[in-house]
């Protein structure tokens, strides 16, 4: 069995990942002569891929959504809507310059892509999105519409 471990749990781009099918005839190699399919095998990549952390709060006039992507400027972070209703949040973390010179003792921080995506129920007004970013939290408030109340008439009773 395999286990990636990020050793930062407080890193927004890392992410445990466990395979349970690694040493399986059908699971994660690349047995492409093995009656079951292939899984997709895990790396670093995928981890930091799958790991922005994302919070989602619904408020009686938003949807609000946070997420923290610590030491990455606007230019770095997209906020896109698909298909009129998904709602996509997507990132790089560059890897930093090595130098030849350099002797490296650790290596905790991540880099990588992140995306993450987010259906968004009817009452969203997506043409009113705003984004903004600070102190590495980037914050997405997606406006509701208002609930029209049912329009109530009287009826006379005669009789």
């Amino acid at each position: 069995m395999s286990l990636i471990r990020r050793s930062n749990v407080f890193d927004p781009f890392s992410l445990d990942l466990w395979d349970p099918f690694e040493g399986f005839p059908f699971g994660s190699g690349s047995n492409s002569g093995s009656l079951f399919p292939s899984f997709p095998r895990t790396s670093s990549e995928t981890a930091a891929f799958a790991g922005a952390r994302i919070d989602w709060k619904e408020t009686p006039e938003a949807h609000v959504f946070k997420a923290d992507v610590p030491a990455l400027k606007k230019e770095e972070v997209k906020v896109e809507v698909e298909d009129g209703n998904v709602l996509q949040i997507s990132g790089e973390r560059n890897k930093e310059q090595e130098e030849k010179t350099d002797t490296w003792h650790r290596v905790e921080r991540s880099s990588g892509k992140f995306m993450r995506r987010f259906r968004l129920p009817e009452n969203a007004k997506t043409d009113q999105i705003r984004a903004s970013m600070e102190n590495g939290v980037l914050t997405v408030t997606v406006p509701k519409e208002e609930v029209k109340k049912p329009e109530v008439k009287s009826i006379q009773i005669s009789g």
